[in-house]
């Protein structure tokens, strides 16, 4: 990856266009629709429930959702509004970096009710603090960019206290409409990316997190991208054909990773006369061959890809693929262009409960004409977390800065679990490369021969 600059643009934000009233109105709709959201997902269980630990990848649930108040209190109450703290003693707590997940049980932390209340609390104070605060002439107020973050924030913690549904054993107690059926005509296999610079991250999007900025220009070679994700149809042909016994396709930290696990399928997935069965959301159900693979880790994605004689994109050929409209040189907001998410363009949300069939979203295409770029899984690239050139931390180092390095692999682009808020062309997810209980799947890609003197 080579970073140039060829004059490219990034498409505005429609934010910035906004009077502060609006403003305030859509920060206040946003955060809104966050704690609708982690409302259903602790009210769905009973109170035994929300302060179990589920397993010890994830926090009991009651944990979750008062860190979330903990952080709205923490940087809208205290730092924007200036207002004097509600429970400053239970700041430590709540911080994340302070106490890892499987420890978290013992902690004396605030029981449901107790909960519910503190963040009650804490929203209404939020809310106060939304009407009064100047909304410029500081960066962090800029175009709402707190509310804007905590609001992000929320829906971060909602989408894992969704893993964490994921990882609890019992009766269903999550349910929504299936996603929408095959739209997309037939598809190619792949999609060739032209050799050439385009405008990768942002300098415009207001609520953008500090590891998307800044915006700059990266030269990527030409190269092939799958049209669709890797469907669990696809990734059962390699189970079958013993993928997962064979070291070859592994690298040896993948093969170690596998073998100390003793994993031969992906996360939640069993073998039963018939075929392959998997357990989603507490329902027993077959796995739908045309739906994306979901919860595999970043070894098994590119032990596949190595099986299948591809590789894994790096970050910036996922971005350009999602982004880069060879028509005006610019690079949209999402694949689709620069509107906001519609359903008509992907899965998000938590409107639907599972991944759709690939070829369900032709109107959320990229203008290359790669599908599904956007939600339904979370799709590994090849990169490790690192920062842009130019990158300054902000608000704070623990956001992102503290992750930097080969530890973290990069995840683009959303899942069926992911806000519209939380995500964008720009957006970058990291992850330690075992993880399997989030909802991830990939794509594949492959070089294409450089073009020599006289070929075009």
């Amino acid at each position: 990856m080579t970073t140039v600059n060829t004059g490219n643009t990034e498409s505005p934000n429609p934010l910035r266009e906004l009077s502060a009233e609006s403003l305030r109105a859509h920060a206040a709709e946003t955060l809104a629709r966050a704690r609708g959201r982690s409302a259903a997902l602790t009210d769905a269980v009973d109170d035994d429930d929300l302060v179990r630990q589920h397993s010890k990848l994830m926090s009991p649930l009651v944990w979750d959702l008062a860190h979330i108040g903990s952080q709205e209190e923490l940087w809208l109450v205290r730092d924007v509004g200036g207002r004097e703290p509600l429970r400053p003693d239970i700041d430590d707590l709540y911080d994340a970096f302070q106490h890892p997940r499987a420890d978290r049980p013992a902690l004396p932390l605030l029981g449901p009710a107790e909960a519910r209340a503190y963040v009650g609390q804490v929203r209404a104070k939020a809310f106060d603090v939304l009407e009064r605060a100047p909304l410029e002439g500081r960066r962090l107020t800029d175009a709402a960019f707190a509310f804007g973050m905590i609001a992000q924030h929320e829906q971060q913690h909602d989408e894992t206290m969704l893993a964490t549904h994921q990882l609890r054993r019992g009766e269903p107690v999550l349910h929504a409409p299936d996603p929408p059926p095959r739209r997309a005509g037939r598809l190619p296999a792949e999609v060739v990316v032209p050799a050439g610079a385009f405008l990768m991250g942002t300098s415009v999007e207001p609520w953008a997190l500090d590891n998307e900025r800044p915006a700059h220009e990266v030269h990527v070679d030409a190269f092939a991208i799958d049209t669709v994700p890797v469907t669990n149809g696809e990734f059962a042909d390699f189970v079958e054909a013993g993928g997962y016994a064979e070291p070859r396709w592994w690298t040896v930290a993948g093969w170690d990773y596998r073998s100390r696990h003793d994993i031969t399928a992906p996360r939640f997935w069993r073998r039963k006369p018939g075929g392959w069965r998997r357990t989603r959301f507490g329902v027993d159900e077959p796995v739908p061959a045309d739906e994306p693979v979901v919860h595999v880790s970043f070894y098994e994605a590119e032990a596949y890809a190595a099986w299948v004689g591809r590789r894994l994109p790096t970050e910036a050929e996922w971005e350009k693929a999602a982004r880069y409209d060879p028509a005006t040189g610019r690079s949209t907001r999402f694949p689709w262009g620069d509107d906001e998410p519609r359903p008509e363009h992907a899965n998000l949300g938590q409107r639907h409960l599972r991944p759709a069939v690939v070829g369900a979203y032709p109107d959320g295409a990229s203008p290359l004409g790669v599908h599904q770029l956007i939600g339904d899984v979370w799709e590994w690239t090849s990169s490790d977390f690192t920062a842009y050139p130019g990158f300054s931390a902000f608000p704070y180092r623990e956001y992102s800065e503290v992750f930097f390095g080969s530890d973290h692999k990069v995840l683009r682009g959303g899942s069926f679990g992911t806000d519209a808020v939380a995500i964008r062309g720009t957006f970058r997810n990291w992850d330690y490369p075992i993880r399997r209980q989030i909802f991830s799947g990939f794509r594949c890609a492959r070089d294409l021969p450089a073009a020599g003197p006289g070929r075009r």
